[in-house]
């Protein structure tokens, strides 16, 4: 079945920030749409418009994943599940790591069970933090992988979505389960909140109001940004080609700039007037947390299959996300 053609699909985690812009992708493709999701993380006024605008062909369901997967989810039939379910944000890893692991691990190994008995297409979201501290740039799907010690909570997020591409690489191989990961780099873009340690969204809110940039560390640590609606078409388009099933593409921009840089961008985009501070990681985070120096991914592979290029300039990304109302409230 190719993108194009009109299906019933499965989002979860549909209305957080990637989540509720595929949905909307989703539905401009013609298909229809439940998702599930229960608020944890994601805003259900991400999703209003599409349910008023789309109220025959969008269902929303607030609800534990896995219980729903059990529960009123279990006889039904999806032609396409993409699973964005997942805690997120460097902020909420640190303070809550035991949700961290939970909600990744049990919610992935419950969806891997569903479409184990259903057949259904399966596309999981990963993260670069999979690469941990590797200083092999740029990551290529392929590079080995490094995380720090157990005692560093910041090292678990990236662990246990190293674990959920394990249990969905294995169920491909032993089941045949035809599955796409793809690793997202620094996606960013409206809809994107600040209060979970996102950076791009904190440093506009900050110019916005006027208010201090608080850059953590020295500043010099590289990133690469995409924006979502670069990333989200993408998706549909790897599910359906059969030489990506049981396969991990990075997916990002491979066009890096450091922090530093990133918030005097922000500044001279927005002519905010705000200062720019360094906040030392242990006064941020927590004593003894560890960040990458360069994050950098090797996009060849995606590029073998599909025309992938990024098109949203980061200018136009911190433009846009400046003009949605509600960044402004983003940091409680």
């Amino acid at each position: 079945m190719t993108p194009s053609e009109s299906q019933h699909v499965l989002v979860t985690g549909g209305s957080g920030f990637i989540g509720s812009h595929l949905v909307d992708h989703l539905l401009d493709l013609g298909h229809r749409v439940d998702v599930v999701d229960d608020l944890s993380t994601g805003r259900l006024s991400n999703l209003e418009t599409a349910l008023a605008d789309h109220p025959q062909r969008l269902r929303f369901v607030r609800s534990d994943l896995s219980e729903w997967l059990v529960g009123a989810g279990a006889d039904l039939r999806f032609d396409a599940i993409y699973h964005l379910a997942a805690a997120v944000g460097v902020k909420l890893v640190v303070d809550d790591p035991i949700s961290t692991i939970e909600t990744n691990i049990v919610q992935t190994s419950a969806i891997l069970d569903y479409v184990r008995s259903h057949g259904t297409p399966l596309f999981i979201a990963s993260t670069s933090e999979v690469y941990g501290k590797s200083d092999s740039i740029p990551f290529h799907e392929e590079s080995d992988i490094t995380f720090g010690p157990t005692s560093r909570s910041r090292w678990s997020y990236a662990c246990s979505k190293a674990i959920d591409e394990y249990l969905g690489l294995a169920h491909a191989k032993r089941y045949g389960t035809p599955l796409v990961i793809a690793r997202f780099f620094n996606t960013v873009g409206p809809r994107q909140l600040g209060k979970y340690g996102m950076v791009l969204p904190s440093f506009v809110h900050a110019a916005l109001s006027g208010r201090t940039i608080q850059v953590y560390g020295d500043g010099e640590q590289s990133r690469c940004f995409c924006d979502v609606r670069d990333i989200v078409p993408i998706l549909p388009r790897l599910l359906a080609e059969e030489q990506c099933h049981g396969r991990v593409f990075n997916l990002g921009n491979d066009q890096s700039i450091t922090i530093n840089d990133l918030a005097r961008l922000v500044c001279d985009t927005l002519g905010s007037k705000s200062e720019i501070e360094k906040i030392p990681y242990e006064e941020a985070y927590a004593p003894g947390f560890e960040d990458l120096v360069a994050r950098v991914p090797d996009l060849s592979r995606v590029r073998e299959v599909l025309d992938f290029v990024p098109s949203h300039p980061l200018v136009q990304t911190i433009q846009d996300l400046a003009q949605v109302a509600d960044i402004r409230d983003d940091h409680s």
